[in-house]
């Protein structure tokens, strides 16, 4: 006999199909949570290691700070002692500066002029004194210029005196700069090898032996002359 089935099994496959619907549903909304989740997680991760780094940073660039702090103290403190060291050796230089002073000053003073009045301010000498004539300043201020430690004399007055004895008839002042003997005779040689039209060679190239370029103006540059003119032979100060 054919087998006739009365039950309700449309219901019955309806409900299935509902009950296998509402388990992937859930299934899907678990695996959705799961998903969140473990986004959750990782982004809390990657924002902790963030922070991690964030701090780091901020703890090197304190060190950094600081330690520019240091660097900053010790530039002060460099620039203080390249200072000190400056002066130590200008002063080193300078030393004997004096002695030549003096001792220029004796030398170069002709017969018929005296000094009464002798002020230094940097490198520049005023010189106020009496002459018996216009030529004895003339020839103090050659002097001058031909001394190695002493340079660009200038006149800044000459005049009558007004009452004295008969040696003090000019009244006189000028100023002459302070130089070194080495500059000033690179600075003669220069201009004399400039005049001439000839060109100094650097001095690295005046160290080769052989060299026909280095050779050539060594004729051309000429000594400092230490020795006073004849026509103005140093008399002792009176």
């Amino acid at each position: 006999m054919a087998k006739i089935n009365l039950l309700p099994w449309r219901a019955q496959v309806r409900k299935q199909r509902e009950r296998e619907f509402y388990m992937m549903l859930g299934g899907a909304f678990a695996a959705a949570v799961l998903a969140v989740l473990l986004w959750v997680f990782w982004m809390n991760m990657r924002i902790e290691d963030q922070d991690a780094r964030n701090n780091y940073l901020t703890q090197q660039s304190k060190e950094l700070d600081g330690k520019l702090e240091e660097i900053k103290k010790l530039e002060q403190t460099k620039t203080a002692l390249t200072m000190r060291k400056q002066i130590i050796e200008q002063l080193q230089a300078n030393r004997s500066q004096m002695v030549h002073l003096f001792d220029e000053m004796v030398k170069t003073i002709p017969e018929g002029a005296r000094l009464n009045a002798l002020k230094q301010a940097g490198d520049t000498l005023t010189l106020n004194g009496f002459a018996q004539s216009n030529a004895s300043v003339a020839s103090y201020m050659r002097n001058l210029d031909a001394s190695p430690w002493l340079t660009h004399s200038d006149l800044q007055k000459t005049e009558a005196a007004k009452a004295g004895e008969k040696r003090d008839r000019f009244a006189f002042g000028l100023t002459v700069k302070l130089t070194d003997p080495d500059a000033k005779a690179k600075a003669k040689a220069e201009a004399e090898a400039k005049a001439n039209g000839i060109t100094l060679p650097a001095p690295d190239k005046n160290s080769k032996p052989g060299g026909g370029a280095a050779e050539a103006p060594k004729p051309a540059t000429p000594q400092p002359e230490k020795t006073l003119p004849a026509a103005a032979t140093p008399g002792s100060p009176s």
